[in-house]
């Protein structure tokens, strides 16, 4: 028998430990670490030098550190939000159908080719037949799988159930993707309107407008131009001949507040604003309830402790703001509280978000009532985008046809006065 060191990620607990174990070689000692529930991150022979591992650390989502080995490498690629459902779908499907882990990453690999997502399966089959767990491969990879991801897959390992984990997990990320989708489709038709008519109006300003200064000036005669057309002109001239400075200054304040955003200070006010501005408020702080609700309703029903729940819930908010607030309500439930009153005390989320949960831990059926939450506040999105685009449309039309109407006007008013003068 030879005598291994080994350094492993215990699957009941996630936390990282030691030791020595005898084995007929590296595949025997690695079953009989998996049998006792530890999944290998290193094994080396005790007879020999260690080789270098650490190519990073980063703390996992249960608070332990994970080395990556070395010879796993770094996958040039990484999966996007469209590529992580499906292979999440793929992978639930094949596990479900009793194909072995490995056996099925090899097959979706294969079928990934060999950039990008091909790569990013093939680091996940190579870290699986090296002994590692799938969530500990999948730790290493931050750009392509998120605490949320990783904290399920582990969950779903350490009870078995990673078929079921897996298709919960893919059904998750399909109404997260579909409830964003919903968003971003209802802003592009006024984004694209306001982006053509403000080039219109500017190709006018630019253009156009300064070449009838020279026509009314040779009409009139030395009289004054109409207030509003001076201002007009004046306008026009100034984008004609300061055009680079308009642009540059344009893209040094777009640059200036993608800075100011850094600042902790700057993004919390920017959050509370968002939340509070009528109209706009309203439908991010539903957007906000039913991501976050789904997303720790998922978790909580993969077996992830509340607790690191919550903290990943925080982590993934997107909201400063939301941020603080979950990180109270853990704060109040790690020293004994219940779940609905401190998220009440916050006074972030709409009153009935903490009714149906104190619902729910009295029945026992706090996923189910998360989830509901979540499906009802998904629906409350989809009325408020409708009713936002309905709004925003004419707003943004009747908006630019004041800029054009007023710039119309501008340029015929000095033609009145010219055909009176003729008169």
């Amino acid at each position: 028998m030879i005598p291994f060191t080994y350094t492993c990620i215990d699957a009941s607990n996630g936390r990282e430990t030691s030791g020595r174990i005898d084995g007929r070689d590296r595949e025997h000692a690695v079953s009989l670490l998996k049998a006792r529930g530890l999944h290998p991150v290193q094994l080396d022979a005790a007879n020999t030098p260690a080789p270098s591992v650490a190519v990073s650390s980063r703390e996992n989502v249960s608070g332990s550190h994970w080395t990556r080995p070395a010879f796993l490498g770094r996958p040039n690629g990484r999966l996007d939000r469209k590529a992580l459902t499906q292979f999440t779908r793929q992978l639930a499907s094949l596990l479900r159908a009793g194909l072995p882990l490995l056996r099925a990453l090899e097959v979706l690999a294969r079928q990934g080719g060999r950039a990008g997502r091909g790569q990013v399966l093939k680091v996940l089959a190579d870290g699986v037949r090296a002994g590692e767990s799938l969530s500990a491969t999948m730790a290493g990879q931050p750009r392509s799988f998120g605490a949320l991801y990783v904290a399920m897959v582990r969950a779903g390992e350490a009870a078995g159930v990673l078929d079921v984990v897996l298709e919960r997990l893919g059904r998750f990320l399909e109404k997260s993707d579909r409830l964003r989708g919903r968003v971003k489709a209802a802003m592009v038709y006024p984004s694209m309107i306001a982006l053509v008519a403000g080039g219109v109006v500017t190709a006018l300003m630019m253009f156009v407008v300064p070449k009838f200064e020279a026509v009314f000036a040779s009409l009139l005669k030395g009289q004054p131009l109409p207030a509003l057309t001076q201002g007009v002109l004046v306008t026009g001239k100034f984008l004609q001949s300061h055009a680079p400075v308009v642009i540059g200054g344009t893209i040094a304040f777009a640059v200036a507040g993608s800075l100011l955003l850094r600042c902790s200070s700057v993004r919390r006010m920017r959050d509370r604003w968002i939340l509070e501005l009528p109209g706009v408020g309203g439908l991010t702080t539903k957007s906000v309830v039913a991501g976050l609700t789904r997303t720790l309703g998922t978790l909580l029903a993969a077996g992830v402790p509340i607790l690191q729940a919550l903290q990943i819930t925080r982590e993934t908010s997107g909201n400063t703001r939301v941020a603080e607030a979950m990180n109270f309500v853990h704060d109040r439930i790690e020293a004994g509280d219940t779940f609905a009153a401190p998220l009440a005390a916050t006074r972030v989320f709409p009153e009935l978000v903490p009714s149906m949960i104190e619902v729910g831990e009295e029945t026992g059926a706090l996923p189910d009532m998360l989830s509901r939450i979540a499906d009802t506040y998904d629906d409350e999105v989809d009325a408020a985008v409708a009713g936002l685009t309905a709004l925003i449309e004419p707003l943004t039309i009747a908006i630019m046809a004041v800029v054009v109407g007023t710039i119309v006007i501008a340029m015929f008013l000095p033609i009145v006065r010219i055909i009176q003068t003729l008169t």
